[in-house]
């Protein structure tokens, strides 16, 4: 084949990378979009809903916008003793659980990571086993334990429920992240006279702080979001956590279908905040504190 050939064959597909790269601007942050929209469409349904009476809501066929609008149904949820108690609840068990499990994690991985010790191996895969139990399984024994204990219907026993539930996965998150750590950063942080958790609170924390982020994330959208072992543990009304509450709007005697879209709305809020206040950490910390 001559060279002129050669690039005769080359011209088309030369050609087509233009057209692509031409294009690639407009096509791509459609798909975006259109991808966006997929994933926002339920959370638009529900701030719909919201806007719109309970008969509404459930009179067939039904349209996409309001036949009539309404607007106070936010200020009803907000204004609602009820609503504001279990968003109290939510935010002290998912705080709450979410320190305690960051507080125990962190030194649980970073010593399973640098250290030998025996059974460690052991450790490391009861810590994983225990990722396969639910707590809906568990949930008798669990309601038994803290009523002998006489903790039933207390803060404390939800909150060390959800710290157990998801302290095993953050152990193990964080451990793959101290032991990618090269240990010479550590030796040298040694050298200059920092003490073992000097080390670990000024050198290794920076350094897993993506590891931390993901930990802390997963850890309070699972408090915030767990019912089966709150609706039998938590039997006072006003210590309800918002995702046991929720079912209080819509039972056998009354529907108001608008103040529980409303509530749901708001009660994601919270988590949005959070991701959006330590979103910028994820890659951040990366190689924060490895170079003197």
């Amino acid at each position: 084949m001559s060279a002129l050939d050669q690039v005769r064959d080359v011209r088309p597909v030369a050609s087509g990378s233009r057209g692509w790269r031409r294009v690639r601007p407009y096509v791509l942050p459609v798909i975006g979009l259109l991808v966006g929209l997929v994933f926002l469409a339920p959370y638009l349904v529900m701030l719909l809903n919201a806007f719109r009476p309970s008969a509404d809501i459930v009179q067939a066929p039904g349209s996409l916008l309001p036949r009539e609008w309404q607007w106070d149904t936010f200020s009803q949820v907000l204004g609602d003793d009820r609503f504001l108690s279990w968003l109290k609840t939510s935010l002290i068990v998912a705080a709450a659980s979410t320190a305690l499990v960051i507080v125990v994690a962190v030194p649980a991985a970073y010593f399973t990571a640098r250290f030998r010790f025996p059974g460690r191996t052991a450790f490391l895969l009861l810590v994983l086993v225990t990722q396969m139990f639910s707590p809906t399984a568990l949930v008798v024994g669990i309601y038994r334990e803290w009523f002998n204990l006489n903790m039933v219907n207390t803060y404390g026993a939800l909150i060390l429920t959800n710290a157990a539930f998801n302290l095993a996965f953050a152990t193990w998150i964080l451990h793959g992240f101290f032991s990618s750590i090269p240990q010479e950063i550590e030796e040298a942080a040694h050298l200059d006279g920092c003490s073992r958790l000097t080390t670990l609170r000024r050198v290794m924390l920076p350094l897993t702080r993506p590891g931390l982020v993901t930990a802390v994330i997963f850890t309070f959208i699972a408090a915030w979001n767990e019912y089966v072992v709150a609706l039998t543990l938590m039997l006072d009304d006003a210590k309800k956590p918002l995702p046991v509450g929720l079912t209080s709007y819509v039972t056998g005697y009354e529907q108001h279908w608008d103040q529980l879209f409303a509530a749901s709305i708001i009660a994601i809020v919270p988590v949005v905040i959070l991701f959006a206040v330590i979103e910028k950490h994820l890659v951040g910390g990366l190689t924060a504190g490895s170079v003197k």
